[in-house]
């Protein structure tokens, strides 16, 4: 039989993101009725007013677009010890971030700030920023060297990956 789990995780934002979101808003609309307010002036000479009515539509676009793209989630999928990690993109792009088998870590744990980390790690979070219920998991990764996962499973996605830790881990768990 099968071990499968699939968990989608919202990143919540921090004061941070939102702050960037506003500014980048902001900006964005500013820069877009800047450029459509010259286009207006210049009205005598339709070349320049048609490029400039073109490049605000392009900044109002890509003011759009950089906002949305600004919405994050994560996709936790667990099959038979594959623990595979998507990072979507305003529910519209998805990239995988990670693949790997759960029977490679070397720890596993509740995650914690004063945990030790080495200089030359790759930390992966895919997290929803909220720390109480944050695990990690570390491991070697063919591209990334030596990587740290941090990430938030639900309790069916942590009874999955328990069965397939490697014995000595299943153990400092209990």
């Amino acid at each position: 039989m099968d071990n499968f789990a699939e968990q989608l995780i919202k990143k919540n934002e921090t004061s941070a993101d939102k702050t960037r979101r506003v500014m980048l808003i902001v900006v964005g609309v500013l820069f877009t009725i800047s450029l459509a307010a010259l286009a207006v002036l210049q009205l005598s000479n339709p070349l320049i007013a048609l490029l400039g009515f073109a490049l605000a539509a392009a900044a109002g676009y890509g003011t759009y677009y950089f906002v949305q793209n600004t919405y994050v989630e994560y996709e936790y999928s667990f099959t038979n010890g594959e623990l595979d990690v998507d990072k979507i993109i305003a529910k519209k792009k998805r990239r995988e971030m990670l693949s790997t088998n759960v029977r490679q870590f070397t720890a596993f744990g509740k995650y914690s700030d004063d945990i030790e980390e080495s200089d030359d790690m790759t930390i992966i979070f895919a997290t929803d920023n909220i720390a109480s219920h944050e695990y990690y998991a570390d491991f070697n990764d063919e591209s990334a060297g030596s990587a740290r996962l941090v990430f938030a499973p639900d309790e069916r996605m942590l009874e999955n990956i328990t069965k397939f830790l490697p014995a000595k881990l299943r153990t400092k768990l209990s």
